[in-house]
């Protein structure tokens, strides 16, 4: 999906972009098949480890890991994209009809950042430490100082309708304009400071499978309880124009989009480079704060 110049004005004044349709269902049900799969190997090895008693396997994608959680919640371990690192994802950071919304933000020479997150939110009843519930933060105060100037756009995918009800993204229209605000950490994790955070009425943006919500990286958002019974899967991932720094340099980055046409990313490099830079990067801190 191209955008048009009204969508790309309103991100340019808003730091925001709430779209449908940007993602056909082709695009998305390649990773939810390798997900189903990946999720149906672990549950079946925590079932012989007697961890747990039920495998749910009639279960509906957005219902399943939740159920399964609710057991042993070491089912989400090792799920992250970086970590499973399977080769559907990997066409996914690809995805023509992403990148053509993408290029109207940052230009045709596209880089996929090398932040970029699978999520799996269960129900609150399931989510008893609240981890999964995200404080008011900007994306770049998870990168270093290095990056500030460069153009990263965060897109945040829906892989199940996104909904009030279930924890949609909540946004600060126009904040962005600010900068990057103080954080610090806590028990929620990194968080703008309260006292630097503008009084700025948040937006909720729900978006349907396959929506994308656009932010610029000094864009005030977070995520709020999943008050359903059923799981809110999304995916994060961020491009920025090539050859600027990434915020994390010490993880892989990959050229997706270019007026000379690169190579497509081929997924033993993408997968060996990712398994090299997080033996590597052991200990190293990649939040600013």
């Amino acid at each position: 999906m191209k955008l048009n110049a009204d969508q790309i004005r309103f991100f340019e004044e808003q730091g925001y972009l709430a779209l449908d349709g940007v993602l056909e269902p082709s695009d998305l049900d390649p990773v939810q098949a390798a997900y189903e799969a990946w999720i149906d190997e672990r549950a079946r090895e925590l079932l012989a480890d007697d961890r747990i008693i039920d495998l749910y396997s009639d279960a509906s994608f957005d219902a399943r890991i939740g159920l399964l959680a609710e057991q042993c919640s070491t089912i989400l371990d090792g799920m992250d994209i970086m970590q499973a690192r399977l080769p559907a994802m990997c066409g996914l950071l690809q995805c023509a009809n992403l990148l053509d919304a993408v290029e109207g933000l940052v230009g045709s020479e596209i880089t996929c950042n090398p932040i970029q997150h699978i999520r799996a939110k269960p129900p609150d009843r399931v989510n008893s430490n609240g981890y999964y519930v995200v404080p008011w933060h900007q994306d770049a105060a998870v990168t270093w100082a290095e990056a500030d100037d460069t153009n990263i756009v965060t897109c945040w995918i829906a892989f199940v309708d996104a909904t009030v009800e279930n924890g949609c993204m909540e946004v600060l229209p126009g904040v962005f304009k600010l900068g990057y605000l103080p954080h610090h950490t806590g028990g929620a994790g990194t968080t703008i400071r309260p006292d630097v955070l503008p009084e700025v009425t948040p937006v909720a943006v729900p978006v349907k499978r396959g929506g994308v919500v656009f932010m610029s990286r000094f864009t005030p958002h977070r995520s709020t309880p999943n008050n359903t019974d059923m799981v809110r899967w999304s995916i994060d991932l961020r491009y920025q124009p090539t050859g600027l720094p990434t915020g994390r340099p010490f993880y892989p980055e990959f050229a997706v989009r270019s007026s000379g046409t690169p190579q497509a990313i081929n997924y033993l490099s993408w997968s060996q480079r990712w398994q090299d830079a997080l033996a590597a990067s052991h200990g190293v801190k990649a939040h600013r704060v």
